[in-house]
């Protein structure tokens, strides 16, 4: 039936003439364009659905660890419950970070950018240039306030949202200085005394990893700065260079580069290299000490250790390449903790709360990463929760324990969805070792495991009379959604 169908959609567009077909794109184009303005205007209504007030704690004082307001856009938005963005990323498929920042785009623009907000609304202007100015007056230093936005607005809005980057920053700064948002520092701006929007920034894009395992940087730095750098990065790579280094110039220059990041530089090896003075090698600066966790699977040949040519890297989530591994462990300055191999399938449990190391890193290791849906948050870094709570007052008064501290009763969660699981309906259960079935306080369905997640049966819609027709039970072999990497 499917491949039927596939067939009738491929010959109906061989039918299509070359003007009907750029028809049918542009029509596409404007019900995607049409969609997700209509989903910024249902998060807005999310957000209305959950006020601060609808936190059913003590509205009166805070809680630690309770949920609390979350302004999640600029002065004059409304605040929101924080908990309830979890439930619409798990909807969407998407983490609660993405969430946060789709319902606060909607705000910003509802509230502060109403006039892009209604070109957005009328197909005049798509959604995400308008979700690409809120995110700039969002997070502008200073802060805009309402004056200073809706001037923003007035702006971008005369011009329809055609605007880019870089006329948006001028766009701000020059906002910044008209309504005097920064102290007056002749020193700092000598032309008018106003402190202009500052560019400077460095971001290592670790997302984006190539298979070779190399990461893009990009940075803004003061001009004095960045002389200084090319200058110190040309004489390092020279120095490389003479020590015989056969690499392209380029290639020299980023590894000065990953040289002065660990305070170590080629000219402390040409001059330290090449003694064995145990006082010399003290006399090199301390660098800065970076753990990676790599994973490398390998087998035994008699006496022999044969390791694989590809792994795994905690750090990211990423490829890890052997020979890379190599050459970072063929520094003479690096340390190598080589631990023992943790069976996944051998169960470890220990008396009372507390999480010994050992029970910790095979949750790690079991994990990856937070087990909330969508989310991707390194295990090693997240909390290790009692699935089932732990009741400390169940020993003492001799009741059999509900939640031991066992690795079939332990998660990886990480902080927020930590306390979400705890001051929260959310609620999840561990069906397998490593596999997890949440449910959301409106009834949704997630099933968690290490290869991602998956959306169960969706709950009925209220009113009963509005319900959708049954669905037939997830089939085990569908395409799962992956998790993010981060």
């Amino acid at each position: 039936m499917i491949e039927a169908l596939e067939a009738g959609a491929e010959a109906g567009a061989d039918a299509l003439g070359p003007a009907a077909l750029l028809a049918s794109i542009r029509s596409a184009r404007s019900a995607e364009d049409a969609a997700a303005a209509e989903q910024l205007d249902l998060a807005a209504q999310w957000a209305d659905l959950h006020p601060p007030e609808s936190i059913h704690t003590a509205a009166t004082f805070t809680v630690a660890g309770c949920e609390h307001e979350e302004p999640i856009a600029g002065p004059g938005t409304p605040l929101v419950a924080e908990f309830c963005i979890a439930e619409l990323g798990t909807v969407l498929g998407t983490t609660s970070v993405s969430a946060k920042k789709l319902i606060g785009h909607a705000l910003e623009l509802r509230h502060r950018l109403p006039r892009l907000w209604a070109q957005v609304h009328a197909g005049r202007v798509p959604a995400w240039r308008a979700r690409a100015v809120a995110e700039v007056t969002i997070h502008s230093s200073p802060a805009l306030t309402r004056e200073a936005a809706a001037f923003v607005d007035s702006q971008v809005a005369a011009v329809t949202g055609r605007i880019g980057p870089a006329q948006l920053d001028r766009l701000v700064a020059e906002t910044i200085k008209r309504y005097d948002l920064a102290t007056a520092d002749p020193a700092t701006d000598p032309e008018d005394g106003y402190l202009h929007v500052d560019p400077r920034h460095v971001t290592i894009h670790d997302q984006d990893v190539h298979f070779a395992g190399t990461v893009r940087l990009e940075a803004e730095v003061d001009l004095a700065d960045g002389l200084d750098l090319h200058q110190a990065l040309a004489h390092r790579a020279a120095t490389l260079k003479a020590l015989g280094s056969v690499e392209s110039l380029d290639v020299r220059r980023a590894k000065a580069l990953g040289d002065l990041a660990r305070t170590q530089t080629a000219l402390d090896l040409f001059q330290h290299g090449h003694t064995n003075r145990s006082d010399d090698r003290q006399a090199l600066p301390v660098a800065r000490e970076v753990v990676l966790h790599a994973h490398i699977d390998a087998t035994l040949s008699g006496d022999t250790t044969i390791f694989g040519p590809t792994g795994r890297l905690e750090e990211g989530q990423r490829l890890l390449l052997l020979h890379q591994l190599k050459g970072w462990c063929g520094d003479s300055r690096t340390t190598i903790t080589v631990k023992p191999v943790i069976d996944l399938n051998t169960e470890k449990s220990a008396p009372g709360y507390a999480i010994p190391d050992r029970i910790r890193d095979h949750i790690t290791l079991r994990d990856r990463t937070c087990v909330f849906p969508w989310c991707g948050r390194p295990a090693r870094g997240c909390d290790v929760d009692h699935v089932t709570e732990h009741d400390h007052h169940a020993d003492a008064e001799g009741r059999p324990q509900p939640g031991p501290t066992h690795t079939d009763n332990l998660a990886a969660l990480c902080r927020f969805h930590h306390r979400l699981k705890t001051h929260t309906a959310w609620h999840y259960r561990m069906t397998a070792p490593g596999v997890f079935e949440w449910t959301s306080p409106h009834g949704h369905r997630y099933r968690r495991d290490r290869d991602g997640t998956t959306a169960l049966d969706p709950p009925a819609l209220d009113p009963p009379a509005l319900a959708p027709p049954a669905l037939d039970p997830p089939d085990p072999g569908a395409p799962r959604i992956p998790s993010p990497r981060r």
